[in-house]
């Protein structure tokens, strides 16, 4: 989700993944795959920008579950213990 302003200064939170186009001339307009379209102030390189900095954020949160916390070399030691039989 982005947040964005709409020409009369309301705010506005988009997902995304449902936007279609940014086309800037000379106000920025969006138009998303059910083909809504609504102008809004930012320039279209701030959405494109702002975008990318939302995904990025998505990543980096997975990237940080997938790696979990550190374990401990101890348990990592039990562990392989356990997966070999091998005391």
């Amino acid at each position: 989700m982005v947040r964005l302003t709409r020409l009369n200064s309301q705010p506005l939170v988009v997902n995304s993944d449902l936007i279609k186009f940014v086309e800037q001339s000379p106000d920025t307009l969006i138009t998303l795959v059910n083909g809504e379209k609504f102008m809004v102030r930012e320039t279209s390189d701030e959405v494109v920008r702002l975008i990318v900095a939302f995904r990025r954020s998505i990543l980096l949160g997975l990237t940080a579950a997938w790696s979990g916390p550190p374990v401990p070399e101890a348990v990592q030691g039990a562990a392989a213990t356990e997966a070999t039989g091998k005391r």
